[in-house]
């Protein structure tokens, strides 16, 4: 059984960063595609970023630039830098595997943007 652990999160100012981490275990990384989601109060999950298995990367426009998804597969671990970060940024991030053809999620971990 895959299991996802996120960590990371926290409380930081407007323009402060953070590294968020998502252990995987019961199976590798390196065979599935990984993504991170958020969601903010009283709104829909979204999707922030993904990364393939070749590596290719994606997304959400509202993150360009600031955000950066990678893995260490030695590891078996997804990162998500989170540079410039905004108070619109607040929200519960989780990590998302599609390994074969299933799907897992993580419990999420909270970051919270505030001056």
């Amino acid at each position: 059984q895959v299991q996802l652990v996120e960590s990371g999160g926290g409380l930081v100012q407007p323009g402060e960063s953070l590294r968020l981490s998502c252990a995987a275990s019961g199976s590798s990384i390196s065979a599935g595609v990984m993504s991170w989601y958020r969601q903010a109060p009283g709104k829909q999950r979204e999707f922030v970023a993904l990364i393939t298995t070749r590596g290719n990367t994606n997304y959400i426009n509202s993150v360009k630039g600031r955000f950066t998804i990678s893995r260490v597969n030695a590891e078996n671990t997804v990162y998500l830098q989170m540079n410039n970060l905004k108070p619109e940024d607040t929200a519960v991030y989780y990590c998302k595997a599609n390994i074969v053809i299933r799907e897992y999620w993580g419990k999420g971990t909270l970051v919270t943007v505030s001056s």
